[in-house]
């Protein structure tokens, strides 16, 4: 049988149907150590002779260190038994690339906590850290099945073995019994083994794509000598700049050679290796192409090629098929629908993109999905000077994302800066992540269109977001990435990381000579949240280069000043030249960031260019903005990021009081009386939030006037009377709290009026009354959190009321939350003046609303199905705070959270 006959064996995709119970979300794209793709899944009976091939290319030594015995061969009874599995007590999991399996890893449950796990890796493929990935995996099925516990056996000179358990981030104690080394941890994720985790995933995902960034040969399948045509542009381009290997592949070739380079009816025809596959065939074509260069050995394909997604329901089957076959044989792919890839980098010189200008080499990196607009993003950035050190479009990002791209800049030492245009985001937990990583170390700026409208590209798959665009906005902010709204801002803020430092604080000095222009500046500087550092320095119009020196050295020896804004705008250029060299002399010597409006030119002017290797401007030029107002917004972005970066330690604090497990079995207990999910009754709301020490103060249901004179004298009166229907809540002309009831003739007034004003004395039922003991007077809050079926579990903050709903003045914030992240959620909503003493009211108790948000996005985060829960009314005081008033939701989850703790593509 051919490899293009061949077809991967993927369970309801591709392969036989799968069996009953069959967990199919356990299935995943996995990046192996080397940056190539492989397919993790379980095992199916269907896969006994997949077992027998796999076990027959193993060696002597790996069968000997898994069963501690020659086992030259495996019985029809073993291989019954290891490939019948229940998925619960016995699970296995292997990985293939291609027709092959490659590794197995299995638990068994040997207790009701405890389960004993073995691994075999074929010898050819250790080293490849399919252990560690075998391990993320089982553990987290296992723990879903209520295993907390993984017990091995390994022999003293299975040292590889004994690494994956000891590398894994977990506390591993050892004994050793009987020339047996007995292995124990428990498989509850610790801070350690997600640092492990994510340290893997970035070095596995960063050679990923360097080995579509780096290649040493490219092939253009679709190549053609026809001006005009894409296949034609690719080959041009990529022949005009790279050194490496190139080859022009065309199934209706009969010529050795295509523009000067040698041609090939097909992929498998080329004598040497092939690294990277540039894919300009009708869609159709594509599947085909992708077999051929699985069995010549590609790493990776760039698919220009458009036809998929974008088209409908039959391109994204086609597209489905694409990416499921280039990952399963190792490939990743760019695109499809893809502008291409550019890669400055020395000794690469890689244009294998339809962009027919090539920039000059420099240190900021460029992600984007959209073709067309990849293009005129490239022309801006050549118009500016600006230098590049990598640039993809991703076209429907089938595979290849943002994400991946971020993961490579983070170790990539030619990149300093990072731009981001994006049209949708696949994962958003994982980009919170990743981002929020990079930008820690490198400054970020990013693009999000669709904003307000939620709209995505067609050929773009992701899960519809239910919040607010607000939301995207404070996932930049908690990840440090530094928003923008334009093109024009993305690169203005750009130019001023691309060259100079970061401020150390908001105090901003002004050397101009143009009031007018001082004065833009000014409003521009009071609109950011920027300080001027004393009186700005007017010069006067004709002011000479001598007039700029001295202010200059005046503001650059100010300690108070962090940032120098200098407008340059003469009625003549006659002294231009002379004033740039002052300033660029005074720069020069200062760690103080610097931005010009120098002749309104919108780059870096000549003057002002420290001239770097490839000609593009060096670090140390000083960036020029059409007007102060940009320079100004630009300067602004900058100070905001460097304040993220200089941000006190943050951590995710311990709280006291939890018991997750007992929280996870009330959860289980209540969709088993309710399979469908429902909300929760106020008993059954208390009891969830008690497992995380979040207190509720107690509410009582009445019918009946007498009910609640009872009631309330149960409680010793100093109570309120409460409507809890959501169609009287908040209502502004409508009282719905009756407080202060101190006897029984208080609250059978209370009750009279409220039934009147409500209308509904003759059925007191639909108002929801309820009786509650006196909360201490307060600020009202609500703390909210929802379980997003794109972002996963989202907490919010606001005050109470219709006002504020009106406004949406909500912060969020994407669990874990750490201080910080808590700390800011709490002072960035537009009221938040209220709860710090506002027109002469007492300060209130701001950590005890830190200390809910941390407990409510525990819960949410341990919690999946906890779809909604509400603190609708928490009382905050100067001594603490109060929660009145709870709704909880509690449902399947169906979708499951896309950024788990086991790595996976996604």
């Amino acid at each position: 049988m051919t490899l293009s006959e061949q077809q991967p064996q993927r369970p309801g995709q591709y392969g036989p149907e799968p069996p009953t119970g069959y967990p199919a979300e356990y299935e995943a794209d996995v990046v192996l150590r080397d940056g190539a793709t492989a397919h993790l899944r379980p095992i199916t009976p269907a896969d006994a002779e997949l077992l027998v091939a796999f076990y027959a290319r193993v060696s002597e030594q790996s069968k000997y260190y898994r069963f501690f015995a020659p086992y030259p061969q495996l019985s029809d009874r073993d291989v019954a038994r290891f490939t019948q599995v229940d998925y619960t007590d016995r699970l296995a999991l292997i990985v293939t690339v291609g027709d092959q399996m490659i590794g197995v890893g299995r638990y068994e449950r040997t207790g009701r906590r405890t389960a004993e796990v073995a691994f075999l890796i074929e010898d050819a493929h250790q080293g490849r850290g399919l252990g560690q990935l075998l391990l993320e995996h089982l553990s987290q099925a296992a723990r879903e099945h209520g295993i907390t516990r993984f017990v091995a056996e390994v022999l003293p000179d299975n040292r590889k073995m004994i690494t994956v358990f000891t590398e894994a981030g977990y506390k591993v104690a050892r004994e050793f019994e009987d020339g047996v080394i007995i292995v124990e941890f428990d498989i509850a994720p610790t801070d350690t083994s997600f640092g492990v985790m994510q340290a893997r995933e970035q070095r596995s995902e960063a050679l990923s794509i360097a080995r579509l960034l780096t290649p040493a040969s490219v092939a253009v399948i679709g190549a053609s000598r026809r001006e005009g045509t894409i296949g034609n542009a690719l080959l041009r381009n990529l022949r005009d700049g790279f050194p490496g290997r190139l080859y022009a592949v065309n199934a209706d070739t009969k010529a050795d050679e295509l523009e000067g380079v040698p041609a090939y009816a097909t992929i498998r025809d080329v004598e040497d290796t092939v690294d990277l596959a540039v894919v300009a065939v009708p869609a159709e074509a594509v599947v085909d192409v992708v077999l051929d260069c699985a069995a010549k050995g590609v790493r990776g394909l760039v698919v220009v090629s458009s036809g998929f997604a974008e088209i409908g329901a039959e391109g994204r089957r086609r597209q489905r098929r694409l990416v499921g076959l280039a990952r399963s044989y190792g490939m990743r792919v760019i695109g499809p629908n893809a502008l291409g890839v550019i890669n400055t980098a020395p000794g690469v010189t890689l244009n294998a993109s339809l962009s027919p200008l090539m920039p000059s080499r420099g240190r900021v990196a460029f992600f984007c999905q959209s073709g067309a607009l990849g293009v005129s993003i490239l022309a801006d950035m050549v118009g500016r000077g600006l230098g590049l050190s990598s640039f993809v479009s991703a076209g429907n990002r089938a595979d290849v994302s943002g994400n991946d791209l971020m993961q490579y800049w983070y170790s990539d030492e030619a990149t300093e800066v990072v731009l981001l245009y994006l049209e949708s985001l696949g994962n958003p937990r994982k980009f919170s992540r990743v981002s929020r990583r990079l930008a820690s170390r490198k400054p970020v700026i990013a693009l999000k269109s669709g904003r307000a409208t939620q709209g995505v590209p067609l050929g773009h798959t992701v899960r519809r977001s239910q919040l607010p665009p607000a939301t995207v906005d404070s996932l930049f902010r908690q990840s440090g990435l530094i928003g923008v709204d334009t093109t024009g801002e993305l690169f203005d803020v750009a130019q001023l990381m691309a060259h100079q430092p970061l401020p150390k604080g908001r105090r901003v000095g002004i050397v101009s000579n143009s009031d007018a222009l001082t004065l833009l500046a000014l409003d521009t500087m009071a609109a950011c949240g920027l300080h001027v550092a004393g009186e700005p320095y007017n010069l006067s119009a004709d002011a000479s280069a001598a007039d700029f020196e001295t202010a200059l050295t005046e503001v650059f020896a100010d300690d108070q000043v962090h940032s120098v804004v200098v407008i340059f705008t003469p009625p003549v250029l006659s002294n231009s030249d002379e004033v740039a060299q002052v300033l660029a002399a005074a720069a020069a010597d200062s760690d103080k960031p610097v931005v010009s409006t120098f002749l309104a030119s919108r780059s870096v002017p000549e003057q002002l260019r420290v001239p770097g290797e490839s000609g593009s401007a060096a670090r140390g030029s000083i960036p020029s903005f059409l007007s102060p107002q940009y320079a100004v917004g630009a300067l602004a972005k900058a100070t905001q990021y460097a304040e993220w970066r200089r941000r006190a330690d943050s951590r995710i604090p311990d709280l006291p009081g939890i018991d997750t497990a007992g929280a996870e079995d009330f959860v289980q207990e209540f969709l088993q009386r309710h399979p469908n999910g429902a909300d929760l009754d106020d008993a059954d709301r208390q009891r969830l939030l008690s497992f995380y020490d979040i207190n509720v103060l107690p509410a009582f249901p009445v019918l009946s006037g007498d009910e609640a004179v009872a009631r309330a004298a149960d409680l010793g009166f100093e109570v309120i009377l409460k409507a809890t229907a959501e169609q009287w809540r908040m209502r502004p002309d409508l009282a719905d709290i009756w407080r202060h009831i101190h006897d029984e003739d208080d609250m059978r007034e209370a009750w009279a009026e409220m039934t009147e004003t409500f209308g509904v004395a003759g059925d007191p039922g639909r108002a929801q009354f309820v009786v509650q003991k006196m909360a201490p007077p307060g600020v009202p809050v609500v703390i909210s959190a929802l379980e997003d079926v794109a972002f996963g579990p989202v907490v919010s903050f606001g005050l109470s009321g219709v006002a504020t709903d009106l406004l949406g003045d909500r912060s969020y914030r994407m669990p874990p939350l750490t201080t910080t992240d808590a700390a800011e959620m709490v002072r960035e909503v537009r009221a938040a003046p209220l709860l710090y003493g506002y027109r002469g009211t007492d300060p209130v108790d701001i950590a005890a609303i830190e200390d809910l948000l941390h407990r409510v996005a525990r819960l949410t985060l341990e919690l999946e199905e906890v779809v909604r829960l509400d603190l609708r009314s928490v009382l905050v005081h100067a001594t603490g705070a109060t929660v009145v008033d709870t709704t909880i939701r509690i449902a399947p989850n169906e979708k499951p959270r896309q950024d788990t703790p086991a790595r996976r593509l996604t």
